[in-house]
């Protein structure tokens, strides 16, 4: 003898609930902050001029080099 249609939803709908509970969650790394804030790239801000020795906060550059360090043990 068939279920009626209700009782197949219902055991469906168990079914996926038990699935959705037990299913394995996903690990996220910590990601660790940055030492510095990463410069931006727009094409209308202008472009500062520099004159001696100076430390601009706010630098329009497309590339900078590695932004990784790395530690090395030397024996």
């Amino acid at each position: 003898m068939a279920l009626p249609i209700l009782t197949q939803i219902g055991i469906g709908l168990a079914l996926f609930a038990i699935a959705y509970l037990i299913m394995p969650k996903p690990v996220i790394p910590k990601q660790e902050q940055p030492e510095f804030e990463s410069p931006t790239v727009d094409a209308g801000k202008p472009i500062p001029v520099l004159f001696g020795t100076m430390t601009i906060k706010d630098p329009n550059i497309i590339f900078s080099g590695e932004k990784n360090t790395r530690k090395y043990k030397v024996k």
